[in-house]
């Protein structure tokens, strides 16, 4: 049986941060190349996330979803236009800033969980925290035990993820990404390998996230319900922004 999702006591973020740009997209292009085909996967896009945002992204296979949270994730870097954090280039980081800011200020949630089988529940959480310099072995355990414990799985500590449901492969998934206290969650089709109970529940986590912790939240999704839970749906197709 699946445990209860449990609800954090936080205070939710403060009115006024809704209104704060958090990430910036400034005519974004991405062109992929080949020495006969050149692919434009994102076509001048303009898109601002604010702080304490819940935002979903929509539209058909290939549109360029998944490279725009690329991009928002500092995974992968534009071959045109600008992206902005906090109201600061990209461009003017060092590559050790980027560094900290991928593992401090960002969380990332995929469809396929991206889960270490050989690895224990409580040590997949807790991977993550091994570069954060000046993190004790303690902290970095504490952590991990809290954000399970958050997302209903602090009695699967030490089980292997070949021991689990989908469902609570997910929330693992989860707890690794709040165990960095991030302040803002990329989520790539976080229901989609999902049955559609499994995929409510892991839907209601990140709304109590957003809602009750202040957590910005982008999440790309083919389901037309899980993105009108949200506060603003984006549709994308063949690489541009439509609404």
């Amino acid at each position: 049986m699946e445990t209860t999702l449990t609800p954090a006591p936080a205070a939710p973020a403060p009115t006024s941060l809704k209104n704060t740009p958090m990430l910036k997209l400034l005519d974004i292009e991405k062109v992929y190349q080949t020495d006969t085909i050149e692919t434009v996967a994102l076509n001048r896009v303009n898109l601002t996330i604010n702080k304490g945002e819940f935002v979903s992204i929509m539209g058909p296979s290939g549109c360029g979803k998944s490279t725009l949270l690329s991009l928002m994730g500092l995974l992968d870097e534009p071959t045109g236009g600008v992206i902005e954090i906090d109201g600061r280039a990209v461009t003017s980081y060092s590559d050790k800033e980027l560094a900290r800011v991928r593992n401090h200020k960002i969380g990332f949630i995929f469809q396929s969980f991206h889960l270490i089988n050989d690895l224990s529940v409580l040590d997949n959480v807790e991977l993550p925290l091994l570069y954060r310099a000046g993190m004790s072995s303690k902290e970095r355990r504490q952590r991990a035990q809290q954000a399970l414990e958050r997302v209903g799985l602090s009695a699967r500590t030490r089980h292997f993820p070949s021991q689990l449901s989908g469902g609570q492969r997910q929330r693992v998934a989860i707890a690794r990404a709040l165990a960095g206290a991030p302040e803002i969650i990329l989520a790539d089709e976080p229901t989609g390998n999902l049955d559609s109970v499994m995929g409510d529940e892991i839907m209601d986590l990140l709304l109590s996230l957003n809602r009750e912790q202040g957590t910005t939240v982008v999440m790309v999704t083919h389901d037309e319900n899980m993105a009108h839970k949200t506060e603003r749906l984006i549709r994308f197709f063949d690489g541009s922004q439509v609404s």
